[in-house]
């Protein structure tokens, strides 16, 4: 845990430190780690019998955490939204 942090920070003050050169090739090198990341971990999910037989469970479960935090996210917005309008309507 104390690695990824470690390297988490590095990262942002590499960036912070270049943060005025033009590094155009950083999106698409980062977008090509993104899919060998992606492609990596699904080798690893493959390659584990109890996840594989287990997907059907995953899947549901998958799908009622994604409804659940959508759900909330936008009940959160909506409140959110009320009560910044309330404060427009009695104020300047």
């Amino acid at each position: 845990m104390f690695t990824v942090i470690s390297l988490m920070l590095a990262g942002m003050a590499a960036g912070f430190l270049l943060r005025r050169r033009r590094l155009g090739g950083v999106r698409r090198v980062v977008t090509v780690l993104i899919w060998a990341l992606l492609f990596l971990l699904g080798i690893e999910v493959g390659g584990n019998e109890r996840i594989v037989r287990g997907l059907h469970t995953l899947g549901l479960e998958a799908l009622a955490v994604a409804t659940a935090s959508t759900a909330g996210s936008v009940l959160a917005a909506w409140a959110l939204w009320r009560w910044a309008a309330r404060g427009k309507e009695g104020g300047a």
